[in-house]
């Protein structure tokens, strides 16, 4: 397996970590009744929670780019040490834009943001050459 499909596969688990970061506070504090309902009424949860989701949005949103650039490196044969140094950056990035999102310090996570755009270029640089 390529650097590039591993960084693929640690960023959606990533992703899965981030739901449960959300949720279970969630099915904590509501039940399970209210998890299995519809949640057709806003709830509002502890900020650090809510702060959760939207990393996980975040992080859904840059995935689906990623993970097409991931994919089709690989498939085309350009994986090579550019893109996976550029898959490492943007799952290292994609870790510490979540903590310090969920923490709530709000400067700092988004040029951690930007540092996983680069990461994200690297990978796509590799199909240009």
């Amino acid at each position: 397996m390529t650097t590039d499909l591993l960084m693929l596969a640690a960023s959606a688990g990533l992703a899965w970590v981030l739901i449960m970061t959300a949720a279970t506070p969630k099915l904590i504090k509501k039940g399970l009744a209210w998890g299995f309902s519809n949640r057709d009424h806003d709830e509002h949860f502890a900020p650090w929670v809510e702060r959760a989701d939207r990393a996980h949005a975040n992080l859904q949103e840059n995935l689906i780019i990623f993970a097409s650039l991931v994919v089709v490196v690989h498939l085309t044969g350009h994986a090579n040490g550019t893109s996976a140094t550029g898959a490492v950056i943007f799952f290292a990035a994609r870790v510490a834009h979540a903590i310090i999102y969920v923490a709530g310090v709000p400067m700092v996570r988004t040029l951690v943001w930007a540092v996983s755009i680069v990461g994200m270029f690297m990978v796509a640089s590799t199909l240009l050459g």
